[in-house]
């Protein structure tokens, strides 16, 4: 094989997806599923003004609640946090108002600030062990923040907002003092601000679109039998499926490889392993295969 990074590409979805169990709330009862993203059918579309609306009572409310919880609770005061970290304001934007982004849900909007927090504290902790550490204080925040972006993307967790918190946690005084002690808060106004969005965002619209992953979960790859049809082929499977593949044919005893094509049937896309694509183009092919 000829040595080219330019295409390579790292998925972590095809090693985790398998093990990451299938969202249950099929098996809830509804009025308590439909507030954690559940829908038979799809909803119907808004106009922008109702979007405008429920984006600024979201906005209002999830940032009110943390600022209010984060005053109510000793240790936050003991250790001088500031009434809100800053990047929760970015947060929200995403949260209630581009709440079909790839980016706004679950697994990035929480997973990202862990990861993000743990980044940051951990630069500025180290450089604050060399004498001139101020005079490099510029560096470490672009650093942080460049690192904290590399690991979201590689763990399929990008979310803006969390590489202002790592860029924070090094150039903000009121944050570096906050040391390891910013990991519980981030946490905490995630999962505040997650609560808000499940409430709101799901009385005229949906949220989330997807827990984990647009793709399939909770099933492992295993080598089809001779004989054997797959549920795509019979048309028994009506969920949506993305499967990377390749067209070959025979021609004059040689193996030939036709041109990439994407095939998109009911529940089903063929994407060809040359063609890369996002996580949000993923999940506008799967949503478009279940409406034919």
């Amino acid at each position: 094989m000829p040595f080219n990074p330019s295409k390579w590409h790292f998925d972590i979805d095809e090693y985790l997806n398998p093990w990451i169990p299938p969202a249950p709330w099929k098996y809830v009862p509804y009025p308590i599923a439909h507030f954690f993203g559940y829908r038979p059918n799809h909803p119907r579309p808004l106009g922008n003004i109702a979007i405008i609306f429920w984006a600024f009572i979201g906005i209002l409310s999830s940032l009110t609640i943390i600022e209010l919880v984060g005053r109510a609770i000793p240790s936050f005061e003991e250790h001088g946090t500031p009434m809100i970290i800053g990047s929760f304001g970015a947060a929200a934007v995403l949260e209630f108002y581009a709440i079909e982004s790839p980016l706004a849900q679950p697994r990035n909007a929480i997973l990202s600030q862990i990861f993000a927090s743990i980044i940051g504290v951990g630069i500025s902790k180290l450089f604050a062990l060399g004498p001139v550490s101020r005079d490099l204080t510029w560096l470490g925040g672009s650093l942080s923040c460049a690192c904290a972006t590399a690991f979201m993307a590689l763990t399929g967790t990008v979310h803006p907002p969390a590489g202002a918190t790592a860029m924070l946690a090094v150039v903000d005084k009121a944050v570096v003092n906050l040391g390891w002690f910013l990991l519980p808060v981030m946490i905490l106004g995630s999962v505040l601000m997650q609560s808000v969005a499940l409430l709101l965002n799901n009385i005229q619209r949906r949220f989330p679109v997807y827990w984990w992953t647009p793709g399939e979960v909770g099933r492992r790859k295993m080598q089809p039998q001779a004989g054997e049809k797959s549920n795509s082929e019979s048309g028994s499977d009506t969920s949506s499926k993305l499967e990377i593949t390749r067209t070959r044919n025979l021609e004059e005893g040689r193996v030939v490889e036709e041109e990439s094509k994407v095939v998109i049937r009911r529940g089903l896309v063929l994407i060809p392993e040359d063609v890369y694509i996002s996580a949000e183009e993923k999940t506008y092919l799967e949503e478009l295969s279940l409406r034919l």
